[in-house]
């Protein structure tokens, strides 16, 4: 056994875990009852499990506890925490997909909403094309691209709602 600490959107944790290779994602799910990530394919291929660590999306369904120790994790219900937004509030991405009508069945959301959010961060006016390669590894089913590229080029734009 072994403990290890985390800051998960926003709040400063310690969990104690048997095995150092757990998923983040177990730990998410079990010790935090988040369920904004989920397990899609458990082999890091959909994008459903994402999560930001120190704000950068990774999947979290091959990304053990024990390389997350000591970083900040933040999922979709902390990212309204993000960027000195209010808390209890959607944050403007995530008014850009309600807007958009952008999550059809809302399972692989978390892959979408948050490579979308890390790409704007990091590059301020992307073109389409740009949305569209920074989503290529993601999967949905449901056929909501569209609408989801729509809502991050919303975001990009400032045009939240």
């Amino acid at each position: 056994m072994a403990t290890y600490g985390l800051q998960v959107n926003g709040q400063s944790s310690k969990v104690t875990i048997d095995d150092p290779a757990t998923p983040l994602l177990y730990v998410l799910q079990e010790n935090f009852q988040l369920n904004g990530p989920k397990f899609g394919c458990g082999l890091g291929q959909c994008g459903a499990c994402t999560v930001l660590l120190d704000g950068n999306p990774i999947r979290s369904c091959i990304t053990a506890i024990s390389d997350a120790d000591g970083h900040s994790v933040t999922s979709m219900e902390g990212l309204s925490a993000l960027d000195g937004f209010d808390p209890n509030a959607l944050h403007p991405i995530q008014q850009a997909f309600v807007a958009e009508q952008a999550m059809q069945c809302a399972f692989c959301i978390a892959g979408p909403m948050l490579y979308g959010y890390a790409y704007v961060r990091n590059n301020s006016n992307p073109s389409r094309a740009d949305i569209e390669k920074a989503l290529s590894g993601l999967l949905c089913r449901c056929c909501s691209h569209t609408r989801m590229l729509n809502a991050i080029q919303r975001y990009a734009q400032g045009n939240f709602r």
